[in-house]
């Protein structure tokens, strides 16, 4: 086809014309470079752990590599190729954990943003109706109950039950506990929110939670492409806690602090955002929680993608102080400050970290694909002799721990509160 016949007609309105220029740019200034597949050359140390991109890793083809994504996302935008031309194509599009690997190496030597023409790619398939059939119980799911689960609204509070915690639909608090989808309707999870619960009660924080008038954080719809959903969910959110008189935010899920630290913010949130694992390290400078009871344990640290690479859109492996914008080092020193506990780490890690597998709606809508992506992350664990992963994401808790009862390895994942609250001094003892 010549440059000529290619050339598309360009939107009229103001808005389409602006998203047409930004997002074709990208797409079209890809060189093709392949760094996109691959972690930088001087941050490898063994072979076997060299692929930044799961997607690529497990469907050995370059279509489904960020750079692949970017010819199918142009001749898109340029209405060069049709959705009905190629059933393949949503699977292309869709089948992506949006882990940020390619976003931070790609950035490392372009300057470009692939991870921002997917995301927007996927609004616009949702906008002209192209979905998966797996997200049609998962979008039915947001609609009538507020969140991603499949779980009853009324049942979001329930791990709470016999806590004591204030409820925020009712009463103020300087600080909200931001519990999320996951640990609030997965069982298995509720030990984690229930520890966070008396680490707060022992520090003295003046805390509650929306309980069952809590609502979906926006995070995961945002990733899947429906952004009316997020913004409807943020709105909403940030009418709550002003509310509520809240001033801090706290969440123990990397995918809703992400959301709520760098998306909020556009939609008119002014509260201050923490992750749990930034509280824990406020709550131990301040002396509120002391770390004094031995944990004789050999561990490892998985970086979740929205608590490192995926929190700032700006990252450059280039230049040290963007990585500042992650939060690498602040569940490191709590770790290593534990007594007993020894920390190694994986061949990748911070910016370089494989993703869990459960990222972009793949937990949900690609299985087969979430276990492959979270069984390797196991194995390269495995490697380090480490006898648990250590972590502070309930997406990748659920994601890795489902990886290790199907392959009966012998190694455990736990978060950094439980780890915390086995290590921390109670009652003054």
């Amino acid at each position: 086809m010549s440059a000529e016949e290619r050339k598309p007609s360009l939107p009229t309105d103001e808005f389409n014309r602006k998203w047409y220029w930004d997002f074709r740019k990208n797409a079209w200034y890809c060189l093709r470079c392949n760094n996109c597949k691959w972690i930088d050359n001087w941050e490898v140390k063994d072979a076997r752990f060299a692929r930044i991109c799961p997607s690529n890793a497990y469907y050995l083809f370059d279509t489904y590599a960020a750079q692949g994504r970017m010819d199918v996302s142009l001749d898109l935008i340029d209405g060069v190729l049709k959705y009905e031309d190629d059933p393949e194509i949503l699977d292309i599009l869709y089948a992506c954990n949006t882990c940020g690997g390619c976003d931070v190496m790609c950035k490392g030597v372009h300057d470009m943003s692939p991870i921002n023409v997917i995301l927007e790619m996927r609004a616009k398939m949702v906008e002209d109706g192209q979905l998966l059939p797996q997200y049609l119980p998962i979008l039915e799911s947001l609609r009538r109950e507020d969140n991603t689960m499949l779980g009853k609204k009324a049942d979001r509070g329930k791990w709470a039950e016999g806590l004591g915690i204030k409820n925020l639909a009712e009463e103020s608090a300087e600080v909200a506990f931001f519990t999320g989808c996951r640990f609030s309707f997965d069982e298995e999870l509720w030990k984690i929110p229930r520890a966070i619960a008396g680490i707060f009660k022992d520090a003295g924080v003046d805390f509650g939670i929306m309980g069952k008038d809590e609502n979906c954080c926006g995070s995961r719809p945002a990733q899947m492409g429906f952004k009316g959903e997020f913004t409807k969910y943020a709105e909403n959110n940030i009418d709550a806690w002003k509310n509520a008189g809240v001033k801090t935010v706290v969440t123990a899920c990397s995918d809703g602090y992400y959301a709520m630290k760098r998306l909020y913010p556009e939609v008119g949130s002014k509260v201050e955002v923490l992750h749990m694992v930034e509280f824990l390290a406020r709550l131990i400078e301040q002396g509120k929680i002391k770390l004094t009871k031995k944990v004789p344990m050999k561990v490892t640290y998985h970086d979740p993608c929205h608590l490192g690479r995926r929190l700032s859109q700006a990252i450059s492996v280039f230049n040290p102080n963007e990585r500042s914008m992650g939060i690498y080092e602040p569940p490191r020193d709590i770790i290593k400050a534990i007594p007993g506990v020894e920390m190694v780490e994986m061949f990748r890690n911070r910016e370089c970290a494989w993703c869990c597998g459960a990222g972009g709606g793949v937990i949900d809508t690609y299985p087969d694909f979430n276990s492959y992506t979270a069984t390797q992350r196991i194995i390269e664990a495995q490697e380090t002799g480490a006898e648990a992963i250590v972590t502070a994401c309930p997406w990748c808790e659920r994601s890795l721990g489902d990886a290790i009862k199907e392959t009966g390895a012998k190694i455990k994942v736990i978060d950094l509160v439980e780890l915390v609250d086995s290590a921390r001094q109670r009652g003054g003892k």
